[in-house]
Formats: C-alpha cells, sequence, structure tokens
C-alpha cells in the first residue's frame, strides 16, 4: 500500500452509509492521512423539506471547521452553491472552495497532497491545491443520475478527466467512456469487506427482531431505493405468492406506494452497516432487481458482492458487471423470470447463508483492491510520470 502521504478526498458526506469511497478511504487511511471532503453535490436542489435540512445541516457542519473522525482522518464539509450549470454560481464555488480547502490543508500541514476525487464537481478546484498528483475515480455515470443537470456534469467530469493524473473506473461501460478522455484509464471493480458480512453466517448472529416472525421464505433486498431499482419486479413477487415475505432495508427516495398496500412487503427502511449481516441472516434468498437504463449499465453493483460475501444465493438483472459474477448468481431480466429463478434455488434447497459461497469472495476483498489502486499509484509516481502525460490505458480488473 502506498504511505506518508496525504490524500484530500472529494466524495459523498461521510455519515452516509459506507459506500465503495469509504471503504478505499479507510484502507488508506492505515498508512496515510486523509481529508475527506463531504459532498459538494452533483444533483440540482428543490424545495423539498429533505433539501431545505440537507442545506441546513451543510450550513451547520460549515462552520463547525474540520474535524477529525478516525485515526488520520478528518472531514470538511464545504460550503457550495448547486447549481453547477450557471457560471456565476461556478466562479463563486471555485474561488470560496479553494480557498477554504488551502485553508484546511494548512491547518492539517498537508504537503504536496494528492487529490483522490470520486465526483465530477471537483473539477474547478482539483489540481489548483498543490498537488503533487491528480486522480479522477469514477463509479458511476453522474450525468444520468435524476435530477441532474447532464449538460453541466459532463463538462465538469470531462475537464477533470483532462486535467488528472489518472482516471480509475469501476466497470467495463464506465472504462469504455472514460478513457476516451484521458489514455491513462484503470479498471479496478469494486471490493467487499467480507470478515464484516460472512458473521450472516455464524451460528452467533441473531436475526433481528423485525425479521424473526416473518413467514418464509424472505426474499429480501437492502440498499438506496431509488429509481434504478424496479418495484415492479417486488409487486409481482408479493402478488404472486402472497406466502412469502418481501423485506426492503434502505433509504426510500422513490414512490413506493404500490408497495405499502400488500400485507407481504415489509418495508424497514434505512438500517445501519453494522446490523446488515444479522438482515442477511434473515433472508432465504436475495434479490437484486434493477431497471435497464445508461445508468445502470454503467454501474458495478456494490451490493451483489455484499450479499455473496454474506453467503446468499441471488437472483439479479444481467447487468454487465453482475454477468462477471454469473456462475454465482442466477439472472432474470422480466419479473416473471425473477419468480421462476427464485424458486429453483427453494426447490433446490439453496436458502439463507452459506460459508461455502462467501468464502468465495475472499479474493474481493477491499484490502485486496486497495492494494491493486496503490501498485498503479507506486507505478505512475515511481516512474517519474509528469503530471498532464498520461501513458496508454490498461486495465486492471
Amino acid at each position: 500500500m502506498i504511505e506518508g502521504n496525504d490524500i484530500i478526498c472529494f466524495s459523498n458526506d461521510w455519515d452516509g452509509d459506507p459506500l465503495s469511497k469509504k471503504h478505499i478511504a479507510t484502507r488508506l487511511a492505515r498508512k496515510n492521512r486523509v481529508l475527506w471532503v463531504n459532498s459538494t453535490g452533483n444533483r440540482n436542489p428543490t424545495a423539498s423539506v429533505r433539501d431545505l435540512q440537507r442545506a441546513w445541516k451543510k450550513l451547520r457542519q460549515f462552520f463547525g471547521g474540520c474535524r477529525p473522525v478516525a485515526k488520520n482522518i478528518s472531514v470538511f464539509s464545504p460550503l457550495v452553491i448547486p447549481f453547477h450549470g450557471n457560471r456565476l454560481a461556478r466562479w463563486l464555488n471555485r474561488s470560496f472552495l479553494r480557498w477554504s480547502l488551502r485553508r484546511a490543508c494548512r491547518k492539517l500541514g498537508f504537503q504536496k497532497p494528492i487529490t483522490w476525487s470520486f465526483v465530477p464537481s471537483s473539477a474547478d478546484v482539483a489540481g489548483s491545491l498543490g498537488e503533487r498528483l491528480v486522480i479522477y475515480h469514477c463509479v458511476d455515470e453522474f450525468s444520468k443520475f435524476t435530477g441532474t443537470d447532464a449538460t453541466a456534469i459532463l463538462d465538469m467530469e470531462r475537464r477533470l478527466m483532462q486535467r488528472a493524473d489518472m482516471v480509475v473506473v469501476s466497470s467495463s461501460r464506465l472504462y469504455e467512456t472514460k478513457r476516451r478522455y484521458n489514455p491513462n484509464t484503470f479498471l479496478v471493480t469494486h471490493g467487499v469487506d467480507v470478515a464484516h458480512f460472512s458473521k450472516a453466517c455464524l451460528q452467533a448472529t441473531a436475526t433481528p427482531a423485525d425479521c424473526a416472525e416473518l413467514q418464509r421464505p424472505v426474499i429480501g433486498f437492502f440498499g438506496l431505493i431509488a429509481d434504478w431499482v424496479d418495484l415492479e419486479v417486488v409487486r409481482y413477487l408479493a402478488c404472486s405468492r402472497p406466502q412469502w415475505s418481501l423485506v426492503l432495508i434502505g433509504e426510500v427516495q422513490t414512490d413506493t406506494s404500490g408497495l405499502r398496500e400488500l400485507p407481504n412487503v415489509h418495508i424497514l427502511g434505512r438500517r445501519g452497516y453494522s446490523s446488515l449481516p444479522a438482515y442477511c441472516k434473515a433472508f432465504d434468498v436475495a434479490i437484486l432487481p434493477f431497471v435497464v437504463n445508461e445508468l445502470t449499465v454503467a454501474a458495478n453493483p456494490l451490493k451483489l458482492r455484499e450479499y455473496l460475501a454474506a453467503g446468499l444465493p441471488v437472483v439479479a438483472t444481467p447487468l454487465p458487471e453482475v454477468l462477471k459474477l454469473k456462475s454465482l448468481v442466477r439472472m432474470a431480466q422480466t419479473p416473471e423470470e425473477f419468480l421462476k429463478q427464485i424458486e429453483a434455488l427453494l426447490s433446490e434447497g439453496r436458502r439463507g447463508p452459506d460459508p461455502a459461497v462467501s468464502a468465495l469472495m475472499e479474493r474481493e476483498s477491499w484490502d485486496q483492491k486497495v492494494e491493486e489502486l496503490s501498485a498503479i499509484v507506486i507505478g505512475l509516481n515511481g516512474g517519474g510520470q509528469a503530471r498532464g502525460r498520461p501513458p496508454r490505458a490498461v486495465r486492471v480488473a
């Protein structure tokens, strides 16, 4: 692993669910110092209560200053105007963000840092903070999220890629679309915290109380419940098999009214990361139903590896990155196919966590992925590569 570096990490909010960004940053922090910069926003705000509460929270966090949250990790919450298509807003953001980040770096004693950005909205400041290296780590097709200014996001992302010393992507589709802007592009797929999710296989792990009395089989999903989740599949399963229990765990950001009237659908809301292995133990089969569009085709669903690390049988939409694990996953494109595949698993006696399946994910651990990323950084920096002169594209899968 790389060590002794100061790293400025532009990402989502630190107190959100641990996504790929946090898994990578916490491992890098074992031997490096990390300044985690909370989300600078990709989506235009609305007048909703949720967005107003988020704005107030951002304001309070900014005035709270840079705060330590873990060993070698400090969090900074910037103030930005989230209208990225507006030139004045972008100029103000660039000026204020550059000043406030330089100030935070001085207080932390950062010297010649690495900027490791997971978000396009860092484009206006990345490379202007005295860095010796700029990395853009792309894990989604950000311009395809609902509510974004697609033109502005694409413009920022392209400028960031052209400015970066290297680009890392998490899926083959992203590799194909991003390498045209920076030939020094690397494919490193997501990892998984096997040690955490394999707890689902342990006898000592207790099933959560809100699932203990559910009628079996329990068909489960956890993750953000947004418009890319195909809830029609859930509804079809619930209506076709009223004796089954359908459990959805996660923050709800889309209309679920069509499910709430069904007595065998249980929408539990967000649950803490630490409790997810216990919920996996309650599942007989896990599902990953996605709407197929430009956003999901470019995605590498983190939850798939987490299901498998928990040892669960899985039925999933055959997205390109899902197909790479097809030996461990049953594929289904329609609600009818989801039903057929789930019934096949149940009839074969494949239900609940299996330690043998969990063990197969050891090769996909986050520790291994961070070592792969470190090797790329060492190769780039150790080879004397000058900023702005990237070599050829390389796949590291």
